[in-house]
This record gives structure tokens, C-alpha cells and sequence, in this order.
């Protein structure tokens, strides 16, 4: 087991070494940004004399080396824009991404049990396909143009709730039921095909045979399999949900990660935007190695592998 977990975690600190590598060669083929950050009108000594305060006129695999020798120590330079450090200026963001993800994926989860036990308690055929095919627009709609129209329905049109920013638990509504929805589709679908699966089992016709109602086979003997789909996913959608919130945060101006690295990108801010895609991606590795973790735990034919 203390082979696995190394080996685990070796995988993942490879994982984020590897994207914080490719980030820092990507932004460096965004442009200069010394001369984004000079007035139009600023002379060629000028732009140089801030590549060089800024370091950006040493050679190109200087700079990578030296920043990861900083990285190593969580120093990914000072915000170009702020001139505060950049990974704070992350971590001071982190709570509002995690306060929208984790409620999403909780509302997303809840819905789409609720959902998926009433169709299968239900015998309607008609039913069920109804609700799968509007869970399949669901998850036809791109997330902003979802946003926008609960934006629309529930901001403009009936005022009923806040459209941007953060504050009360009724500016989270809309963002979360926008990221919500869209993971309910993919849950439902899922759970779904998985409890149909279970219903072929030979376990389930023994059930029905000994007389057992139809919700009782379905609740205690069916339930607890198919849900181990369903788990799995979860926890991978969890680390892509932490991550991966950047649509969303933007369309409702929502103060998080996501959003601050969009603006940077804009802005060119090398150093913010390498801060959190390493922050991004740390969780995203380290959310899927305890759910490895855990697996291992659960079945052990897993650290084989």
C-alpha cells in the first residue's frame, strides 16, 4: 500500500511540475509585456530598460530555471499590474472558488439523485424519457449561454435575484445552479445507465422472485452498486469543478480564480497567471490522489495497476 501512495504521489508531483512548464513557456508566446505596460508613445530604451528590470532580457531558459528555483519555494514573482505577489493574489481568490464549486457539485449530485431515484421508483417509460431528454438539452447548452439566460429569466426579466459579483447567498444562486445543472445532466445520464445495468443482474431477479417490491430491490440491493459509478465520477468532476469554474466566474463576475486569471491573461501578467494554474492544478492532482487513495482502500486489486 506504501508503494502505491508513493507512486501515486510521484505521479502527481510529476503532473504539476509538467503544467507548470507548459504554462511558463505559453505565456511567454503571448507578446512582451513591457509593452503593454508603457504608454503607447514609449521610446525602444525605455521598453528595454524594464525587460531588464523586469528580467525579460535574459535568455529565455534563464529565466525558466530560475523560476522554477522559485517556484520551489512558492515565489512566482510579483503581479506585473498589483506589484503584490502573485500567489497571493490567488490564495486570496481561493475561497471564492471553492465556496461556488463545492456548492455546485453538492446541488449537482443531490439533484441528480433525487431525480434518478424517482425514475426508477417511477413506472412511467414516458416519464423517464422525458426527463432524460431535457437533461440531455441541459447539457446541450454551453455554460454561458446558460448563465445569461438565468441572467435574463431570473435577474432582468423578474428581478429576483443579482446577476453579478459576490456578497449574499442569493448572489451564489445563479452561478451555482448554472454549474449545477449542467453536472446533474452528466450525473443523471450515468446513474441512469448504471441502475439499468444493475437491473439485468441475476441478483435482482432472485429479489423480485422471493417477492420483494419493486422499491425495496431497487433502494437496498441496486441502489448501493450503481452508485459506484457514480462515485468515481464525482470524484474526478470534483477537481475539474475546482479548476475549472473559469466560464462561470466570468459570466457573473464572480471574484475567483478563475476570473482573476482571465483578466490577467488580458493583461498579460505572466506571473498571476502561472500562480494559478499551479494552484488550479494542484487541487485538481491532489482531490484525485486521495480519491486513488481511497479506491486502494476500497479495493485492493486497484494498487495493482
Amino acid at each position: 500500500m506504501g508503494r502505491f501512495i508513493l507512486r501515486r504521489t510521484l505521479q502527481s508531483v510529476l503532473t504539476v511540475f509538467g503544467v507548470i512548464t507548459v504554462a511558463f513557456f505559453l505565456v511567454r508566446l503571448a507578446g512582451d509585456p513591457a509593452v503593454l505596460l508603457l504608454p503607447v508613445e514609449a521610446s525602444d530604451e525605455d521598453i528595454a530598460r524594464l525587460r531588464a528590470a523586469l528580467g525579460l532580457d535574459q535568455p529565455l531558459i534563464v529565466q525558466y530555471f530560475k523560476f522554477l528555483a522559485n517556484a520551489a519555494t512558492g515565489d512566482f514573482g510579483v503581479s506585473l499590474r498589483q506589484n503584490v505577489p502573485a500567489l497571493e493574489l490567488v490564495l486570496e481568490r481561493i475561497p471564492a472558488t471553492l465556496e461556488l464549486a463545492l456548492t455546485a457539485f453538492v446541488l449537482g449530485l443531490l439533484i441528480a439523485f433525487g431525480i434518478g431515484l424517482a425514475m426508477r421508483l417511477s413506472t412511467s417509460s414516458r416519464l423517464r424519457q422525458i426527463i432524460m431528454w431535457i437533461a440531455l438539452g441541459r447539457q446541450a447548452i454551453p455554460v454561458f449561454s446558460f448563465g445569461l439566460l438565468l441572467i435574463l429569466i431570473f435577474s432582468v426579466w423578474l428581478n429576483w435575484l443579482p446577476s453579478l459579483g459576490r456578497g449574499t447567498i442569493y448572489h451564489l444562486i445563479l452561478p451555482a445552479l448554472t454549474l449545477a445543472t449542467y453536472e446533474t445532466a452528466l450525473y443523471l445520464r450515468l446513474f441512469n445507465a448504471s441502475l439499468s445495468t444493475e437491473q439485468k443482474q441475476d441478483y435482482v431477479r432472485t429479489a423480485y422472485a422471493k417477492g420483494q417490491s419493486r422499491s425495496r430491490v431497487i433502494v437496498r440491493h441496486m441502489l448501493p452498486n450503481a452508485l459506484l459509478p457514480l462515485v468515481t465520477i464525482a470524484g474526478i468532476n470534483l477537481g475539474i469543478l475546482l479548476g475549472g469554474t473559469v466560464v462561470t466566474e466570468t459570466v457573473f463576475s464572480w471574484p475567483g480564480v478563475g476570473r482573476l486569471i482571465i483578466q490577467s491573461v488580458a493583461q498579460r501578467d505572466y506571473p498571476v497567471i502561472i500562480a494559478g494554474v499551479f494552484v488550479i492544478s494542484l487541487i485538481f492532482v491532489v482531490v484525485n490522489l486521495i480519491i486513488d487513495i481511497l479506491y486502494a482502500f476500497l479495493d485492493p486489486r486497484v494498487r495493482l495497476t
